[in-house]
């Protein structure tokens, strides 16, 4: 009896599996249905299931493949797939191992603009808030685009026609084809380490889709959102939309529009020059009627008016102590003059030598003490004149003004107590060498206790 040849199954599904990859109607299928149960793996392959109303095949797309997709594949979307179809043979199943993948019914480039879009609009890329102001009158004007493009030579012909002052500085960077999304992002990160750049024009030329691709790319959206200078996007023609137009702080339709944004217009720059000199002729004229004002206020003032009358009680103190030390001086002489003749007289009365003798001593003693006395009242006088002139200088108001003070005026009043100023008025500090206008910020009261 013949014994049944058994196959493992393993066997079994390497045999099915030659026969569906030796079947060429198997090979390079277009297909078309729904994406369900879509899985994108961390290793870059995605794995789904394609259907329609009636089946559904198990479907795997490598990273290889997967790497060229230029939207996101996502559950309940209609695509159109190329591919083959195999077995897998660890389960057994056949499944359809996909090699392109486009949406049905609408652009593979739009739909991943729209998703691209959606998506970083739902992070607040594009939020109004985080869109910084464009300078008035920047000093330099940073571009990133193609080095030999037509782009670079309208936004240099556009800056020096209407704003020459400008210096523009150009970082040359790829703007088409598959490296151009990094090319354009280290261009930006270059301007940005550059530290003088005032604002950055991003873009180029006109194109299809596929031409100004690199600009709806998620890494420049984010190097545009990260820029700490403002960017306008200056991508394309005037219909031509970018996700880099809604990330930049401004949007501009052409190269040129773009230039047009970043510098004033002539007619702009000239009437900010008028209204400058009209400032400037009015802050002139407030500054030389104030100190007109002022320049009246100190010739009409006390000091200046009537300067005699601040030294006149001094001068007189002294006139009175120079007299009393006349009058204290001629006393002591007409006292000590008669004391002399009393004794002159008395030497003429006594005849002995002896008395004669004893009597010139006591003439000699009076003269002594007389001497004496003249020279200690000189001093005493002496430094007492010397005392007073010191105090006069002391007491003279410029004298005290050298040592840091100063006299306080109010409309040509002397203030001289804390309760007659008032926050916010003008007062006039007269100095040693001149005077000064200063406002009144704040009032410090100082409660002393009297002893």
């Amino acid at each position: 009896m013949t014994r049944n040849p058994y196959l493992s199954v393993q066997a079994l599904t390497k045999y099915v599996k030659r026969k569906f990859d030796a079947d060429p109607h198997l090979r390079n299928v277009y297909v078309k249905g729904e994406l369900s149960n879509v899985t994108n793996h961390t290793s870059g392959h995605i794995y789904f299931t394609l259907k329609d109303e009636h089946s559904r095949i198990r479907s795997a797309m490598f990273r290889s493949s997967a790497s060229t997709l230029k939207f996101r594949p996502e559950n309940g979307m209609n695509v159109l797939i190329t591919g083959d179809v195999s077995v897998f043979e660890a389960s057994g199943q056949y499944q359809l191992y996909v090699q392109t993948m486009e949406p049905d019914g609408i652009g593979a480039l739009y739909l991943a603009f729209e998703q691209l879009k959606e998506r970083l609009e739902k992070e607040g890329l594009f939020n109004e808030k985080w869109k910084s102001p464009l300078p008035k009158f920047p000093h330099r004007i940073g571009v990133v685009t193609a080095q030999t493009g037509a782009a670079i030579q309208d936004i240099c012909t556009t800056i020096g026609r209407r704003y020459p002052l400008a210096e523009t500085i150009l970082f040359p960077a790829v703007v088409q084809g598959s490296g151009a999304a990094p090319s354009i992002v280290s261009a930006i990160e270059q301007a940005n380490r550059h530290g003088s750049i005032d604002v950055l024009i991003v873009g180029r030329g006109g194109g299809s889709i596929e031409d100004l691709w690199a600009f709806n790319e998620e890494e420049v959206a984010r190097a545009i959102f990260s820029s700490r200078i403002p960017i306008i996007s200056a991508v394309g023609h005037e219909t031509d939309t970018t996700i880099a137009d809604f990330v930049a702080d401004r949007r501009a339709p052409t190269p040129t529009a773009a230039a047009e944004l970043a510098v004033p217009a002539q007619d702009e720059l000239v009437e900010r020059l008028l209204e400058r000199k009209r400032s400037l002729y009015r802050s002139l004229s407030q500054k030389i009627a104030t100190e007109q004002k002022r320049l009246e206020r100190l010739q009409s003032s006390y000091p200046l008016q009537f300067p005699e009358r601040l030294y006149r009680p001094f001068t007189e103190k002294l006139v009175t102590v120079e007299e009393r030390l006349l009058r204290s001086g001629q006393d002591i002489t007409n006292r000590e003059k008669l004391a002399l003749e009393r004794l002159t007289n008395m030497l003429s009365t006594y005849s002995p030598m002896k008395q004669i003798i004893e009597n010139k001593r006591e003439v000699l003693g009076f003269s002594d003490r007389l001497t004496r006395t003249i020279q200690h009242d000189y001093r005493v006088h002496a430094n007492r004149f010397s005392s007073t002139v010191r105090m006069l200088n002391a007491l003279n108001p410029l004298t005290v003004m050298e040592r840091g003070y100063s006299i306080v005026y109010q409309e040509g009043t002397i203030i001289n107590k804390i309760e007659s100023l008032q926050t916010g008025m003008d007062i006039e500090l007269q100095l040693q060498d001149g005077s000064a206008i200063a406002t009144i910020n704040s009032i410090s009261r100082e409660d002393r206790e009297e002893v």
